[in-house]
């Protein structure tokens, strides 16, 4: 981030988050030190020679801002809204009432040999997983993410793109199991899709990869989620929140994407108001014959619309 962005964080974090410059270490070195970390997951002996502050002292005033980024969240969390029915994307335009996409991401953690069996990945990695712990299965992240206290809220009518390890049910739609669909499965291959199967899921996965960039962007930018943390385990899963929250202030204040977000000022800021409490939510997440019939005429009507354009 430049500098003006930089002090607006800064600013954001004194009046909003509540940090202070308590006389010893100016705010603005407080900050710097922790995105440091996060961006070159610097060890903290490092920090000691880069600031000539002692252990304790950088590891205090770590943990004291990121105790007021975490304050931001409804501040910083990009609440999501509903694809509109003039949506004019190619990406997005059959999918009207879409949220956005659901999908885990591994991140790498060191934790006590005990815990190891929770965060044990399916290839033998010890990770935590954005979406629940190790091998989880899918569908107990969904059910557990919908009826857990401060639960993922889906108002009915509404829904989130999934791929195919995921339950095909309400609130969630999942491409067709056993048919291609993975974008290299196209670009590798000649043949255009054969059925409304198979061009549904083409549509699906071109909608769906938008999650798999920004997870990529996200792990660019902070290095401390490309390896296993010195952390505790607790305090790296509020780190990996904490690059969250930065990466969407960055977003909003560098106009990296001049179409897709915008510049605001502090004031403009929201309070955190969730204007899905307004709603009823889905809290049960399992397939149903009503939601497959829904997806089936979707990718009849996306099948037949292709194939009047070729004709």
């Amino acid at each position: 981030m430049d500098r003006d962005v930089f002090a607006m964080l800064c600013e954001l974090l004194k009046t909003r988050g509540g940090l202070l410059d308590d006389g010893n270490v100016t705010i603005e070195e407080q900050i710097s030190t922790f995105i440091n970390i996060l961006a070159h997951h610097t060890k903290n002996r490092s920090i000691q020679v880069g600031f000539s502050r002692s252990g304790e002292t950088i590891s205090r005033y770590v943990h004291r801002v990121l105790r007021a980024l975490l304050h931001l969240e409804d501040v910083l969390f990009i609440k999501p809204t509903s694809v509109p029915d003039d949506c004019m994307d190619s990406r997005w335009r059959w999918f009207k009432g879409c949220l956005g996409v659901i999908n885990g991401t591994y991140i790498e953690v060191i934790v006590p040999e005990s815990d190891t069996p929770r965060y044990r990945t399916r290839k033998g990695h010890i990770a935590a997983n954005v979406l629940g712990e190790g091998s989880t299965t899918n569908s107990r992240v969904l059910q557990d993410a919908v009826t857990r206290h401060n639960r993922l809220k889906v108002p009915f009518g509404n829904y989130y793109l999934a791929d195919a390890r995921y339950i095909n049910g309400q609130g969630f739609l999942a491409p067709y199991r056993d048919t291609r669909y993975h974008l290299r499965e196209w670009e590798d291959s000649d043949p255009a899709p054969r059925n409304q199967e198979e061009y549904f899921k083409m549509n699906h996965s071109q909608a769906r990869n938008i999650i798999e960039r920004c997870f990529g962007l996200l792990k660019k930018r902070w290095t401390i989620l490309r390896s296993p943390s010195f952390y505790p385990i607790r305090f790296q899963g509020r780190m990996i929140i904490a690059c969250v929250l930065l990466h969407n202030f960055i977003r909003m204040y560098m106009d990296i994407d001049h179409e897709e977000y915008t510049s605001v000022t502090l004031d403009e800021l929201p309070i955190g108001e969730d204007i899905l409490n307004e709603f009823e939510s889905i809290d049960v997440v399992k397939a149903s014959d009503e939601w497959s019939q829904w997806r089936d005429d979707l990718a009849e009507e996306m099948f037949d619309s292709w194939m009047s354009r070729r004709t």
